[in-house]
């Protein structure tokens, strides 16, 4: 029996809810029958694909969902195919399925991100839970991917003097620092100010600074003074 925890968010749809679709690769006719089916009970929706390359092919990278793929099959075994989902940026959960338990090889798919590494014949209750992880990664991926694209698009917004004084300020500049360092006029830089904060949507400089640190821009390291 599953623990209530992880009962709460079974079946085809992700945490907010929109539709999780579990694509499923074997090369296997029989393996891949079984597991749609298994899997369409407990209201998922399902994609069936025969080898790895047919997945990469034709898998809609846009929409939520997870890979549960069989790990040795002809051509693409299981680390080819997550490197290539890695390499091109598809950020797809994936969890592996094998025949042949081999702990290196899980250890290996462990740290490159896999969501789990099962041996057949797979316990339905340990797929389920396995799949509620990756909806879990996948939401909080997707939310994080939306996030950054919103700052960007704010940083896209500011003027390029709105966007030095963005910069100075995350750095830790008072209004007359930063009025100093551009050559200009104190009241001009707290309207720059104002207006680069509410295009970002933040109102202090704490919520400024974690802004800048979501899409990886440090503030400068401050010069140190000489002394004569």
């Amino acid at each position: 029996m599953l623990h209530p925890a992880e009962r709460i968010s079974r079946g085809g749809f992700d945490m907010t809810g929109g539709i999780f679709t579990v694509f499923i690769v074997d090369d296997d006719p029989g393996v891949l029958v079984a597991l749609s089916r298994l899997l369409n009970v407990a209201g998922y929706q399902t994609q069936t694909f025969s080898s790895p390359q047919a997945f990469l092919a034709n898998h809609d990278r846009s929409i939520p969902g997870c890979v549960v793929s069989d790990f040795a099959m002809p051509d693409l075994d299981g680390l080819q195919l997550q490197k290539a989902l890695s390499t091109e940026g598809a950020g797809r959960q994936i969890i592996f399925v094998t025949g042949k338990g081999d702990i290196l090889t899980s250890v290996t798919a462990m740290k490159d991100g896999a969501i789990d590494f099962l041996t057949k014949p797979v316990s339905y209750e340990s797929l389920l839970i396995a799949i509620n992880r990756a909806k879990e990664r996948d939401c909080k991926a997707r939310r994080d991917r939306r996030e950054r694209a919103d700052i960007e698009a704010g940083l896209g917004r500011l003027t390029p003097r709105e966007r030095e004084v963005f910069t100075h300020v995350v750095a830790g500049r008072l209004n007359k620092q930063i009025a100093a360092d551009l050559g200009i006029a104190e009241k001009t830089i707290k309207v720059h100010r104002a207006r680069m904060m509410y295009k970002l949507g933040v109102r202090t400089v704490q919520d400024l600074v974690r802004l800048a640190e979501r899409v990886d821009i440090r503030p400068p390291a401050p010069v140190p003074s000489s002394r004569s």
